[in-house]
């Protein structure tokens, strides 16, 4: 990523009246597991998904060759029902001369079973895996080793909910009918990222760049049905998450994009709400001065995007280019640690790291609407859970009543039924 501004134009949105919306409740985020030993940072930990990431990583190199090995042979040994498939380019670069560098982007998919090729919208997760070449051994734990072990964690937590969802609307003869309905997950872990000199507009981002415009390229099949809404793979990315530069303690990441406001408003509410149920470890080390605590979305409460002027050159920008709405998540300011020596497994705040990804997997499972697919135990739903869960819907719904705005759930099918922009 790179600090220079670029404008923004924020377009305007229309948006129907959708059904309503269902919060996460509070039996179902404390069904949210502990990551455990996902994120140590000893080499030597068995069954870390970090740990691995913490060696340099640059393009072209032993290390980003294990860096992919490891990405790959994860989603193939522990979760076989994801597609995993490689967008390969080279490249030339300032540093380099005349050789071509190689720059492999990994794709990973879950799916409905019964969906035609081109036939899914996804939701997509995404992190680069690549690292700078200087400082020499520049490590890049939050730049993006950690956001990438977050995306392999939050997979594996919510692949159970994915089988158990597909299973049931196949079962009710759902699949297939709906195109808004048929909803995957996939992840991005992109390569070179990175500037190899000085960041210019083609010395960085080599795999998004190569990525973005192979897909704008790529028809789709024509499907069997009549229709044929996503015609390239570009157009089935319903909403493109990055995540960047998180790991360090007390992040303050703002909402960067007027057109993505709602999406920011429904990640801050799953961190509230979280917080609320004392499910993340850095809500009792994060306070102000006066006992409140630091929310890593400090924009949840706001109507409009605080840097709507604004954006930070990342992964997202050939996407954006291209007409695909994002949602940035990084932290302004940067870590102490950016481009640094100290960007390393031991500066790493690891409750914030597990916390992020909590909070990631609890945004996901509301944009799926796992709640239709979740039996509440018995003697739960009520009190608190009710109290809580039940203020943020009612203020979901109030939203979509009010002064022409629309909650989450609106916005959300409001992307996956309209037109495309072109």
């Amino acid at each position: 990523m790179h600090l220079p501004i670029t404008l923004l134009t924020a377009l305007p949105l229309w948006l129907p009246a959708i059904n309503a919306y269902t919060p996460l409740s509070e039996s179902f985020l404390r069904a949210i597991p502990s990551p455990g030993n996902a994120f140590d940072i000893d080499q030597a930990s068995n069954g870390s998904l970090l740990a691995p990431l913490l060696i340099p990583r640059v393009p072209g190199t032993p290390g980003q060759k294990a860096a992919q090995a490891h990405l790959y042979n994860y989603f193939q040994t522990a979760l076989p029902l994801w597609n995993v498939t490689w967008q390969n380019s080279t490249s030339t670069t300032p540093a380099t001369g005349t050789q071509q560098i190689p720059f492999a982007n990994l794709i990973v998919r879950r799916e409905p079973p019964w969906a035609q090729p081109g036939g899914t919208n996804f939701l997509t997760l995404v992190a680069h895996y690549d690292s700078k070449r200087a400082p020499e051994g520049f490590i890049g734990a939050t730049d993006s080793a950690a956001p990438c072990a977050m995306l392999m964690w939050a997979a594996a937590v919510l692949d159970k909910y994915l089988t158990q969802m597909y299973t049931e609307m196949s079962a009710l003869g759902e699949g297939g009918d709906d195109l808004a309905m048929d909803m995957g997950i996939q992840l991005l872990f992109l390569d070179g990222e990175e500037a190899f000199m000085h960041w210019t507009d083609t010395d960085s981002l080599y795999g998004a760049r190569s990525l973005a415009t192979q897909w704008t390229m790529s028809p789709n099949p024509r499907p069997h049905h009549k229709f044929y809404k996503y015609r390239t793979p570009l157009q089935q990315i319903s909403l493109f998450v990055l995540l960047d530069l998180l790991g360090a303690k007390e992040p303050r990441v703002p909402s960067y994009m007027p057109t993505t406001h709602w999406a920011y408003k429904a990640l801050a509410g799953v961190e509230k709400r979280l917080r609320g149920f004392n499910l993340l470890e850095s809500s009792s080390s994060s306070k102000r001065d006066g006992g409140e605590t630091l929310a890593f979305l400090p924009d949840g409460e706001s109507d409009t995007a605080r840097a709507r002027t604004a954006r930070i050159s990342d992964d997202h920008l050939p996407f954006i280019h291209k007409g695909v709405e994002t949602l940035h998540l990084i932290p302004s300011p940067f870590p102490d640690v950016w481009h640094t020596s100290n960007d390393d497994g031991e500066h790493l705040d690891l409750a914030t790291v597990r916390d992020w990804a909590k909070i990631v997997v609890g945004f996901v499972g509301e944009w799926l609407d796992l709640m239709e697919v979740w039996t509440e135990p018995e003697g739960e739903g009520q009190g608190q859970e009710e109290a809580t869960s039940g203020n943020d819907k009612e203020t979901m719904e109030k939203e979509s009543t009010e002064g022409g705005k629309a909650s989450f759930a609106e916005r959300r099918r409001s992307f996956l039924t309209s037109s495309f922009p072109p």
